[in-house]
């Protein structure tokens, strides 16, 4: 087993270092000068010269790159040009923040989304069915902005329930910060659901005509263990890629949703770093994504070990 991480790691390297690659240069295309921005409206000639002479702006690329890799190795991802923090302090502050919007939106749909597949794929045809496929329907057309103010002005403005913004952190008021959560997870889990739902059905209808469920139910036993140990278990496989690959998008920050419910997440940060042309922030944020997307499909491997004894015998 653990070789087999080993390897999977070993595996990941060759992709971080391509995917470092495209992050430095693709922030290279976005218009505008860095030392413009950072000198300000007067753009002093001797300004711009000091600016591009410290952060390096005048090397060629290869050269930059390396010394971006160098210091990303190191745990220093630079200092925002407009802010004048450190990059990893700033990621620092907001990853909580987005970790703790991305478990509840998934809490929520682990909790609609896979017991509504497992029950549309057993009542295949049945009015609830049909019921839940118009749901999901639903859950995958109804945009988030909308949906989103729609909760604020029910729920906030007309019955006073919850806070229609802000964030508190979950160590200083756990009620709180759950209070101002509920609804932008709510909204994002929505979709979410929607999806695992739809998969979980497929996935199930797929095992469900198999050989050894009928021959468990041949032998007699409850259609529980039927549905839950021998045809859930062997379903959940594709579930877990694609909860993995959900998770990791949650990562890189549900930007219309935070900005609705003001929330100070990635997708505040990468979008405010955007507009103000905080090239440095760019880099760290989408870096960081990259590192979590890769990170859930690491554990989305091991588990496929864990949950699949055929698997664990070919190690």
């Amino acid at each position: 087993m653990l070789s087999y991480i080993l390897r999977r790691i070993l595996i990941a390297i060759p992709t971080l270092l391509l995917v470092s690659v495209f992050v430095f240069m693709l922030q290279k295309l976005l218009p505008g000068d860095p030392a413009l921005v950072m000198a300000g409206e007067e753009r002093d000639p001797e300004v711009l010269a000091y600016l591009r002479e410290q952060y390096r702006l005048n090397d060629p690329l290869i050269v930059q790159y390396f010394h971006w890799l160098w210091n990303v190795l190191q745990g220093d991802l630079g200092m925002s040009l407009r802010t004048q923090h450190p990059v990893t302090k700033l990621i620092a502050d907001k990853l909580p923040v987005t970790i703790q919007l991305a478990v509840m939106a998934m809490f929520f749909a682990f909790l609609v989304g896979i017991p509504a597949g497992i029950i549309s794929a057993v009542r295949k045809g049945t009015l609830i069915d049909y019921i839940a496929n118009f749901i999901a329907l639903s859950g995958l057309s109804i945009p988030n902005f909308w949906l989103g103010i729609l909760l604020i002005l029910l729920v906030s403005v007309n019955l006073g329930w919850l806070p229609a913004s802000g964030y508190e952190p979950f160590w200083r008021d756990p009620v709180r910060s759950l209070e101002t959560m509920i609804m932008p997870a709510f909204v994002l889990g929505t979709a979410l659901a929607a999806t695992l739902m739809r998969h979980t059905r497929s996935a199930m209808l797929g095992v469900l005509q198999s050989d050894y469920v009928r021959t468990a139910r041949a032998k007699g036993l409850r259609e529980k263990v039927v549905i839950l140990k021998h045809s859930f278990r062997n379903a959940v496989l594709p579930i877990v890629t694609l909860s993995a690959l959900l998770f990791g998008e949650l990562l890189a920050g549900a930007v219309l949703t935070e900005q609705i419910f003001t929330i100070p997440g990635f997708g505040k940060l990468i979008v405010d770093a955007v507009f103000n042309r905080d090239y440095a922030v760019v880099q760290g944020v989408v870096l960081c994504v990259a590192v979590g997307f890769i990170l859930m499909n690491l554990i989305a491997d091991v588990l496929y070990v864990l949950l699949n004894p055929r698997m664990r015998q070919t190690l």
